[in-house]
């Protein structure tokens, strides 16, 4: 990783940041976007989400560039900014899974079994792409309630419907996932007969 000393970065560059003034935070874009960059992605091995971490540190220097210190290291300032948001990415992260894990074992009666599956991920692939054949509107709600785990307040207020338009979604969406399943274990039980045992 590019190592920058204090020295890099002048009191001068950061005051005229804390007074809004657009090409100073050009000018610090353009000295730490890289190295921030190369930190995330050592953790991430995404180049995508590593630019999503970039764009976030820079947001929230903009945002609070008027409580930046002077007299203490913006390298280390800024390094631990970018920390904190790998860490809340794989929390994110973790949370999704446990959360698919959740949703796929509604569609099995006993967890152990479940657990000691050997398919386990061709079942996460199927639920992903169960959810993108969903219409845009109830994948949209689905998403909301039972992966971001919004309220039915807070999805009927952010999409402009009735609460009992966004139950309607979310019931339909899971009998669609039940069926769906359901089909999908008997394929697989009659795949594993024919070709297997």
């Amino acid at each position: 990783m590019l190592m920058l000393t204090k020295d890099n970065i002048t009191q001068e560059l950061l005051s005229r940041l804390k007074k809004g003034d657009h090409a100073a935070f050009e000018e610090i874009f353009e000295r730490y976007s890289k190295p921030l960059f190369q930190f995330s992605l050592s953790y991430l091995k995404s180049k995508e989400a590593a630019e999503d971490i970039v764009q976030e540190v820079f947001i929230k220097i903009w945002k609070n560039r008027r409580e930046i210190k002077t007299d203490t290291s913006f390298q280390s300032y800024l390094f631990t900014i970018a920390l904190n948001s790998v860490r809340k990415y794989f929390n994110k992260i973790s949370r999704l899974h446990e959360l698919r894990h959740d949703i796929l074992i509604n569609f099995f009666r006993l967890k152990p079994e479940f657990d000691d599956r050997s398919d386990y991920q061709v079942l996460l692939d199927k639920l992903d792409e169960l959810i993108r054949q969903m219409p845009e509107k109830r994948r949209e709600v689905f998403i909301k309630k039972k992966i971001e785990e919004k309220s039915l307040k807070e999805i009927s207020e952010e999409l402009n419907i009735t609460t009992k338009t966004v139950e309607y979604h979310i019931s339909e969406a899971m009998k669609f996932l039940k069926k769906e399943f359901e089909k999908f274990q008997v394929q697989g039980l009659v795949f594993f007969h024919l070709f297997i045992r």
